[in-house]
């Protein structure tokens, strides 16, 4: 298997963020890595190109030239000079006539070289698109056009108003670290998001996991009789879900066509209603993404199906509430406000058998993910519960304050980065500088407790006491 490259701060809920060494904005390849590092990663066929560059330049410098027995690692290889040698990039400069290899390669965002020659016209939510064809939101991309962040007072806290727990109805398939409706903890969540509901493809009514799955819905919204200001909302689809199958075009297929969306949004409220739902979070993951079933109508479709899905919700007569999750990098130039965002966190670790045991540092290669967690059961996921274990044993921990994660090794050749009490504080101050209106983590039932809370402290919440009254004929025992 080909060794990859282990990434800062892969333990970060929904993002994926990978950090290169020496950025240098003026070449072509740090460029392309600069969208790398500061967007949160699509797992778009763009992505699978900067990865590459990552992994070529991991060991040399600035060497963007091509040859005829030298491709480049990303682009087109442009005419060769006198000498031989030619240079990478992108556009008809590099990939029209004259081409060496690699000429099949298309830009990211369309600089003014034309449609033939990019993937896409414009960036996505409207980002700058830079004169190499990557796009992204700083002043590499943008020129003077760049984005300031949003100020807020840091002590008002603003990240401390909201804690999204996400809860996985399926974790009583695990063969152990299971945690019952009843276990979850009270007190620490404003909202617990249950995932995942899905859609029938056929009717695009809502369709459940499993029955052990659904026959938890109840459980989870009756905490809200123990928790009065607890919110409960129902998440649907799910990554898995755009995986190869039956499921993979659902979401599209629905959104485009508003017949289809009426008799979803009907099951939808339906659900809700039946079972105590105070919102719905959409958990398509991802829209337009050609490799995760997506369709190039889906951009105008999704607009369209969250607009009529707040109207139809109004009607309702109560306030149902809306969200979506998506890794996406946070902009400010759409006027966002970011006290309606909020910074995913995970209670799980990305975990990898590294390729040489001699260097275990961030950034050094690593041949496949780590070995299986006795209760999670899939290589390169450990839950924090596992990870704690791991660490009560003797794993070596680190604390890389660039990406404020902590990195574990073990084993010699085995590595997990995840997040403790310190780093999550050091994320929330972070959310705080950045006027953002809460925090999610995902998920609930992989954590022992332990995070939660650290992380409620941090964020000023307490566990609830609940007090399980007796029976009344208890009540009324013993001599009068």
């Amino acid at each position: 298997m080909a060794p990859a490259i282990a990434c800062h701060g892969l333990c970060l809920g929904m993002m994926l963020v990978c950090m290169a060494h020496a950025l240098k904005l003026d070449t072509f390849a740090g460029q392309a890595e600069a969208k790398l590092l500061l967007e949160a990663i699509v797992d778009q066929p763009e992505v699978q190109q900067r990865k590459m560059v990552v992994q070529a330049h991991q060991d040399e410098e600035e060497d963007y030239t091509c040859s005829e027995s030298k491709p480049c690692k990303l682009g087109c290889c442009g005419p060769l000079d006198d000498t031989g040698a030619g240079v990478c990039g992108m556009g008809p400069d590099f990939c029209g006539d004259g081409c060496t290899s690699g000429c099949h390669w298309k830009s990211e965002c369309d600089p003014g070289w034309g449609s033939e020659w990019s993937n896409t016209t414009t960036c996505l939510l409207n980002v700058c698109c830079s004169e190499f064809g990557f796009c992204g939101t700083t002043q590499g991309f943008c020129g003077g056009k760049t984005v300031p962040n949003p100020e807020c007072p840091v002590s008002a806290k603003s990240a401390s108003k909201k804690l999204i727990g996400y809860y996985e109805g399926w974790n009583h398939q695990r063969p152990c670290g299971n945690m019952e409706p009843e276990d979850i903890p009270l007190g620490y969540y404003t909202h617990i998001f249950f995932s995942f509901a899905l859609m029938d493809p056929d009717t695009f009514r809502m369709d459940v996991m499993d029955e052990g799955t659904a026959s938890r819905y109840g459980r989870v919204t009756a905490l809200k009789e123990k928790d009065p200001e607890l919110e409960v909302w129902i998440a649907v689809w799910g990554w898995a879900m755009n995986d190869p199958g039956p499921y993979r075009t659902v979401f599209s297929d629905m959104a485009k066509g508003e017949a289809n969306q009426d008799k979803w949004f009907d099951s939808l409220i339906s659900m809700m209603q039946n079972y105590g739902f105070d919102g719905v979070d959409l958990d398509w993951e991802y829209p337009v993404a050609e490799d995760r079933g997506g369709i190039e109508e889906d951009f105008a479709s999704y607009v369209n199906l969250l607009r009529r899905l707040r109207e139809r919700l109004n009607q309702e007569g109560r306030p149902y509430g809306v969200t979506l999750t998506l890794g996406l990098n946070l902009l400010w130039r759409n006027n966002i406000n970011p006290e309606r965002v909020v910074t995913g966190l995970g209670f799980y670790g990305r975990s990898f058998t590294m390729k040489d045991p001699s260097c275990m540092a961030a950034g050094c290669e690593f041949l496949e993910g780590a070995g299986e967690g006795e209760c999670t059961g899939t290589a390169g996921v450990l839950s924090a519960a596992e990870i704690s274990k791991i660490i009560d044993a003797g794993a070596d921990v680190t604390l890389d304050e660039t990406a404020a994660v902590k990195i574990v090794t073990w084993d010699s050749d085995q590595w997990v980065s995840w997040d403790d009490e310190e780093t999550l504080k050091m994320k929330l101050e972070y959310a705080h500088q950045r006027c953002l209106g809460g925090t999610m983590v995902w998920a609930i039932d992989l954590d022992d407790g332990t995070l939660i809370s650290s992380l409620g402290k941090a964020s000023g919440r307490a566990k609830k006491q609940i007090i399980t009254p007796r029976p009344w004929v208890e009540c009324f025992k013993g001599d009068w």
